[in-house]
């Protein structure tokens, strides 16, 4: 699994422990789904502009903790990719700074809420989703699974 870490914000310290854990997130998930081929990029950002990104691909006009955007979803008027992109699973783009603000709401670990974070990016990237109760059930007792793995549990 080729991962790449890109911190585009400087509000909230990411440090090399945080850079480690989500790649020990990634790699757990994609292991876990029989998915270790594959490349994802995670982008650390800050709420100004994963709030602009929120607005433009969701259309809620807010900051989010999480986005992802998997290249192996086309929507309707997206191109095929070609063969040779298939290993193209795609991208998470996280606030730290919404991500602090949610582990003092939760009261726990920045890191824990990070953590969390990826492993819900990583499984909208592995093809999950919670548009329903069953879906959202499925997708909650992975990220459980995921976190517990990597003793990252509340």
């Amino acid at each position: 699994m080729e991962i790449m870490i890109t911190n585009s914000q400087d509000k909230i310290p990411f440090t090399k422990e945080m850079e480690t854990m989500v790649e020990k997130v990634i790699l757990c998930a994609a292991r876990l789904e029989g998915r270790e081929d594959g490349e994802v990029s995670v982008l650390i950002t800050d709420n100004p502009f994963i709030h602009q990104l929120n607005l433009q691909y969701r259309g809620q006009d807010k900051p989010t903790d999480v986005l992802s955007f998997a290249m192996q979803e086309r929507g309707e008027e997206e191109p095929d990719f070609l063969e040779e992109e298939a290993d193209l699973l795609g991208d998470i783009v996280i606030s730290l700074e919404q991500a602090f603000m949610q582990s003092r709401e939760y009261g726990h670990s920045l890191e824990r809420e990070l953590g969390y974070l990826v492993a819900h990016g990583m499984l909208h990237l592995l093809g999950y989703d919670h548009e329903d109760e069953e879906s959202r059930k499925i997708m909650r007792d992975k990220e459980e699974r995921i976190m517990k793995e990597l003793n990252l549990e509340r």
